[in-house]
């Protein structure tokens, strides 16, 4: 039986949250993918990653040295900063501060896009014009525990 890939695009608030503390959806998504676990590949932009060095550089410094160390064993695949004139395409589809979250999330062939901010976003789901649902931390680990329990039982019964 072949297993389906899951393309999981985590914004900032999410890398954030998830190693600045040891429990919550945010940390237990990045402990699943630290696991590399066949199935979910995880993505962020090149963005979202000047953002939250940007952020714990001003914010906690001594978190910066221990972020350089983690992020790596997450082997995110990094979406390339999107260009002037894509981000211009879409001007109006959402908050301009999180255009290039969303052309990232897009240019990754996204899923999921898994963020703490689902007011600015929530609009996405709305418009059914993207590939991907916009999603909790909480609530992508409650999909994707059912994705693979079934997976599971699918294959024991097989």
């Amino acid at each position: 039986m072949a297993t389906n890939s899951y393309r999981v695009f985590l914004d900032s608030n999410v890398i954030i949250s998830g190693m600045l503390s040891d429990k919550g959806a945010p940390r237990i998504i990045l402990d699943l993918l630290s696991l590399h676990l066949p199935g979910i590949i995880g993505l962020t932009g090149e963005y979202n990653l000047i953002e939250v060095e940007r952020n714990l550089t001003r914010k906690l410094p001594k978190a910066l040295p221990v972020y350089l160390e983690y992020v790596p064993r997450l082997s995110l695949t990094v979406i390339p900063l999107p260009t002037a004139e894509e981000i211009a395409e879409y001007v109006g589809a959402i908050n301009n501060k999180d255009l290039p979250v969303l052309l990232s999330a897009i240019k990754g062939c996204a899923d999921f896009l898994v963020t703490g901010d689902n007011k600015d976003f929530s609009l996405i789901n709305d418009s059914n014009l993207y590939s991907f649902t916009v999603i909790s931390p909480t609530e992508f680990l409650e999909k994707i525990g059912k994705i693979i329990s079934a997976t599971t039982q699918s294959t024991l019964i097989d």
